[in-house]
């Protein structure tokens, strides 16, 4: 009898399952479950919908794609090889997870292009694929104009039954639902495995009917496994719908053609093992050798190369004609892709003296955003339902970003933080220009750290608005008085946190945090109202540290102040120098820039010779002690908050200027 011949769709699908089960192998750890049984959604998407250029992987009017189960990333490696990325040869295919590789062991946008988001918490990349979209939907409506449309791609995801159990896939969701992002796409890989085994264990929810209520265009492909040209059929009908995010549920085996692992939470995470993977090979009828793929395939995949390069020349032809009939917007937009900031960005920055009302950062930051706004169009961002406590708003500028109103830049994330900050970077990942910012009390930082942390990872240029910022909030007491919080976003690598001292501090924290493309940056802004100094500068925070008050020659003692508790610093000195003291006060709004700086600079600031110290900070000392030293002290936070009204609390917590003199005289004394 003669083998019935296999169809071109059956061995390239085949392709992308075996390069993940011989990949995993050879290094003896990953995931191979999932590109096993994801094969067909990802051939489906990246063969016969998705318009992408595997020749230059940034052109910008590609399509998004993003592999929020991250584990599976070699379904994703593997897609990038067949369809003819430079960036992942056979040999990294051959050195997945080892070091140095192009195949790292989740998905990085720093290590491999191709990769959109850096994915392997699960849900974010979900809500990631959120901000992809809204950035999308806002520059088409920017840009666009009737005869010219040079923004329109879509953003495609493939999630798995553990993204839709974690909480900001489920905030991102529901936003997305509200903004009715009708170029979002969403494939659910629905095995009904984790790593617990059956999902029956602790999720049975009616997930079609979930996303249903949040608004969303649901389908169901009820054979994932070998149905492509139902996959393919299921995603065109998703983007024949303009006014809704879309969900197909695809139904799949997990580890499919493995007859002994396929359909255990034992393929989830295990590689296959040698004699698995032959059992394998012989179930799917797969005759190649290790990492062997047929001609065939290759000539399939490889057809994207042609394809992306005709996509992207009749975009270029459309962004041509858009030059020529609007000059304005064609300037603006394509200074936007190259990530230039406009002339004159910051020339309206407010700068204060001693005799202007001192204010809380908090309003500082609002006139901050006030003055970018005009001259800064690519500034876009919210508040997570905080609007009228963090002062996120850009004022003067009407309405918000919702279904009718894309090309605004003001969003609304209701009570989401977690989704709110992985939106952010999902805006950051689109790689237009978008500058992204997001605001809620510094103490819900804590529900943002997973997405915080990926902004660090992933070298996203993301602003984080962060109010309310030590035991002043006051009266809503512990629960929502931030007191490790700065600690353990200053440990975070790469995360630039800034606490300005008043509101040419407050300037100069924003001039950083613009210019700040390749990392993120904290704001931690005060509630209650601060003087603004004498000697502050906009421009020293771009130091990190510097000395704000100085004395006649070597000094005593320094006083290190941050915040609010800045004044503190200064008004102690007064006293101190007038009893015949030599006391150096030093502002530093940022450790992390301050540590940037040159070994002289910082020598100057705080000299090694000047061993008493005094930090001043509402706010754990971990962390301090490197600039405390041995003969130094702190008046800091070592408990939790309490409530009282604002300036109740600072008093008893010891954050006056009476505690402050009488610290710094017992370390003089000592």
């Amino acid at each position: 009898m003669v083998a019935a011949p296999v169809s071109i769709d059956t061995l390239c699908v085949n392709s992308i399952r075996f390069l993940a089960i011989d990949a995993v192998n050879q290094a003896k750890s990953g995931h191979p479950g999932l590109p096993m049984g994801a094969a067909p959604m990802g051939y489906a998407l990246w063969d016969k919908v998705m318009r992408h250029n595997p020749k230059n992987p940034k052109w910008f009017n590609r399509d998004r794609f993003v592999l929020s189960a991250g584990h599976g990333c070699m379904l994703l490696y593997a897609l990038l090889h067949l369809t003819g990325y430079d960036s992942v040869s056979l040999e990294d295919i051959k050195q997945f997870r080892q070091w140095g590789s192009k195949t790292p062991g989740h998905p990085e946008t720093f290590e491999t292009a191709g990769v959109e988001v850096t994915t392997g918490p699960l849900g974010s990349g979900t809500a990631n694929a959120v901000g992809l979209a809204i950035a999308e939907a806002h520059l088409a409506a920017r840009f666009n104009r009737p005869d010219c449309t040079v923004v329109d791609h879509y953003t495609y995801v493939i999630m798995g039954d553990g993204c839709n159990q974690e909480g900001v896939a489920s905030e991102a969701c529901s936003l997305a639902g509200h903004l009715k992002l009708g170029k979002l796409i969403a494939l659910y890989d629905d095995n009904h495995i984790t790593i617990d085994g059956d999902t029956g264990v602790s999720f049975t929810e009616d997930v079609l009917k979930r996303y249903e209520a949040y608004g969303w265009h649901v389908q169901h492909v009820p054979d994932g496994n070998i149905d492509v040209d139902g996959i393919t059929k299921a995603i065109e009908a998703a983007k024949a719908v303009k006014d809704r995010p879309s969900l197909i549920k695809v139904t799949t085996t997990i580890g499919y053609g493995s007859p002994n692992k396929s359909n255990t939470g034992g393929v989830h995470g295990t590689p296959l093992g040698s004699e698995e993977a032959q059992l394998t090979r012989e179930s799917l009828g797969w005759d190649y050798g290790l990492f062997d793929v047929p001609q065939e395939a290759y000539d399939q995949f490889r057809q994207a190369v042609e394809r992306g390069a005709a996509a992207e020349a009749q975009w270029n032809q459309t962004l041509s004609d858009y030059r020529k009939n609007y000059p304005a917007a064609a300037a603006e937009f394509e200074r936007m892709l190259r990530g230039e900031l406009p002339q004159g960005w910051d020339q309206n920055l407010p700068m204060y003296t001693p005799e202007d009302k001192g204010l809380a950062t908090r309003k500082h930051s609002q006139l901050c955003l006030a003055a970018l706004g005009p001259r800064l169009p690519e500034l876009i961002g919210g508040s997570a339902d905080l609007t009228h406590s963090n002062y996120t708003d850009i004022k003067g500028e009407t309405g918000s970003f919702q279904p009718e109103t894309p090309e605004k830049r003001y969003l609304h994330f209701g009570v989401r933080e977690h989704a709110m900050a992985a939106v952010i970077n999902g805006i950051a990942y689109h790689d237009s220009g978008l500058i992204p910012y997001g605001g809620t009390f510094l103490v819900f930082a804590d529900y943002m750290r997973g997405s915080m942390r990926l902004s660090a990872v992933s070298g996203l240029g993301v602003i984080y608005i962060l109010t309310h910022d030590s035991v002043g909030v006051g009266e809503d007491g512990p629960t929502h008085q931030p007191v490790e919080t700065m600690a353990s976003l200053r440990a975070m690598p790469n995360m630039v946190v800034i606490r300005p001292g008043d509101g040419n501090e407050t300037s100069g924290a924003y001039k950083v945090a613009i210019r700040n493309r390749k990392r993120p940056t904290v704001l931690a802004l005060s509630r209650q109202g601060m003087a603004n100094q004498t000697n502050s500068s906009a421009d020293k925070v771009a130091q990190g540290a510097y000395v704000l008050e100085d004395c006649a020659g070597v000094p005593e003692l320094i006083l290190i102040g941050t915040g609010s508790e800045l004044d503190l610093c200064v008004q102690a000195a007064k006293q101190l120098t007038a009893m015949g003291h030599r006391i150096r006060v030093v502002s530093m709004p940022s450790m992390e820039l301050f540590e940037e700086q040159s070994p002289a600079y910082r020598e100057a600031v705080l000299p090694t010779a000047v061993r008493k110290r005094l930090v001043v900070e509402a706010a754990a000392a971990f962390g301090w002690h490197k600039y405390i030293g041995l003969d130094g002290d702190s008046v800091t936070m070592a408990r939790f908050g309490a409530s009282a009204p604002g300036a109740t609390c600072l008093e008893k917590f010891g954050f006056t200027t009476a505690n402050v003199v009488a610290k710094t005289q017992a370390l003089l004394a000592a």
